[in-house]
């Protein structure tokens, strides 16, 4: 199975290299691959599920200072730059993540113009490095584009992650090993080039590949791409396990394999929506509404975010008719109700401290202090309740930023998150 790399420009990802009816006879072919991840994992397997228990047991019942972890990924548009610089500055984000393709080495200097801007003016960009099948039939190939772009950035980009979504076959790699075969030759190059490594992007809830890429490769700071839209909300389970758990696994398996203890980073995650036809990456029921793609957007990253385990998350991405924060398909660009969601969570939570969870069988109540307040960001997980607050209620926002009505100590919850500023105690 060798298919030729196509890019999918309206979705921004590969095409499938392999029809779905051929996906089992792959998997058999590689099967002895399959079989090799059993010893790391069961090297691994009781001492990460005892610190999982702990992490479990642990989830939002300490505080966690906010202090620096929304980020969004953009791709490079000359153009359009001003334009994206002003949404940034907009939303009170100065963190991005800019994709660089293997296939795209010639453009190389268009990317260096592209990020020295948006050093210019306060945005830090991380670097991902794309890899497809040609790489991996030519490392030399590879490793000339790596040594290419840290020589040609390493003074602009401090984080460079290795490989993107190698555990989907349209993305190039067939196994974990040769994913370490793209990786090792890095590292030297890493320290040559004094940059520091992230990785290993593994796409969704695959948390099986980390114990022998982590056993090899002591990343700086470790990646995922945690999906979850498949199963739709954050609270929604797979295989019995929610965002808020999958996160504190995945911590408890980095913090059981890594050398030494490594932050973690969500390098990737979206919604993709309905209606929005070849420009959505995938079709049927993982699409969603705008609406529900902000609510999900803020429920995530609270989640995320207060079990103190997830250092940053970068949002994918800014500009995207399919999944994007903006809607670029008409000449003026639409700001999508998760792009008002994105900026109104930040500039509440930004310098904050969550300081617990309050319990409630329907609603989700987590309770935050900034400064001299003490503010609630609250949701149903379906449905809408009345929900009484312990001190009076001053004032409430949606979640696109907008001033709601209050009444005493009371508020009406929704599926949709609402912030809450109580009385001082």
């Amino acid at each position: 199975m060798d298919a030729e790399f196509r890019w999918n420009p309206y979705a921004d990802q590969p095409h499938n290299v392999i029809p779905k009816n051929e996906r089992f006879k792959h998997q058999i072919k590689y099967v002895e691959s399959y079989l090799k991840l059993f010893p790391s994992n069961l090297r691994a397997a009781v001492p990460a599920l005892s610190l999982y228990r702990k992490y479990k047991r642990g989830l939002y019942c300490s505080p966690v200072e906010v202090k620096a972890p929304f980020a969004i990924s953009v791709s490079p548009d000359e153009k359009k730059l001003e334009d994206i610089v002003s949404c940034f500055h907009d939303l009170g984000i100065n963190q991005t993540l800019v994709r660089i393709p293997s296939w795209e080495r010639e453009k190389l200097e268009d990317y260096k113009k592209f990020i020295s801007s948006l050093l210019e003016n306060g945005i830090t960009p991380v670097v991902a490095l794309l890899q497809n099948r040609n790489d991996v039939r030519s490392p030399s190939r590879w490793l000339h584009f790596v040594e290419d772009v840290f020589s040609c950035l390493k003074d602009h980009c401090e984080y460079f992650e290795v490989g993107h979504a190698w555990n989907r076959t349209k993305w190039g790699l067939w196994e974990y090993r040769e994913y370490l075969e793209l990786a090792r030759p890095v590292v030297p190059l890493a320290d040559k080039y004094s940059v520091k490594l992230v990785g290993p992007a593994v796409i969704d809830f695959e948390f099986h590949l980390y114990p022998p890429v982590l056993a090899e490769i002591d990343f700086e700071k470790v990646s995922s791409l945690l999906y979850v839209d498949r199963v739709g909300a954050p609270e929604n389970t797979q295989f019995g396990w929610d965002a808020p758990r999958k996160i504190a696994l995945l911590k408890a398996i980095i913090d059981t394999c890594s050398r030494r203890g490594r932050d973690l980073w969500i390098t990737e995650v979206n919604w993709p929506l309905k209606g929005t036809g070849i420009y959505s990456p995938v079709s049927g029921k993982p699409n969603v509404t705008e609406e529900q793609q902000a609510n999900y957007l803020v429920r995530y990253f609270i989640y995320a975010l207060c079990s103190g385990h997830v250092e940053r998350i970068y949002w994918w991405q800014l500009v995207a008719p399919g999944y994007g924060l903006i809607d670029n398909r008409e000449n003026e660009w639409r700001k999508r109700p998760s792009y008002k969601a994105m900026k109104a969570m930040g500039s509440f939570l930004k310098g904050s401290t969550f300081i617990q969870k309050a319990e409630h069988p329907e609603a989700n109540v987590f309770i935050f202090k900034k400064g001299s307040e003490s503010f609630a960001v609250c949701w149903t997980r379906k449905g809408s309740i009345e929900y009484c607050f312990p001190r009076r209620v001053i004032r409430a926002f949606n979640s696109g930023g907008k001033t709601i009505e209050i009444t005493a100590n009371k508020i009406k919850i929704n599926e949709s998150p609402q912030y809450v500023f109580l009385e001082r105690e």
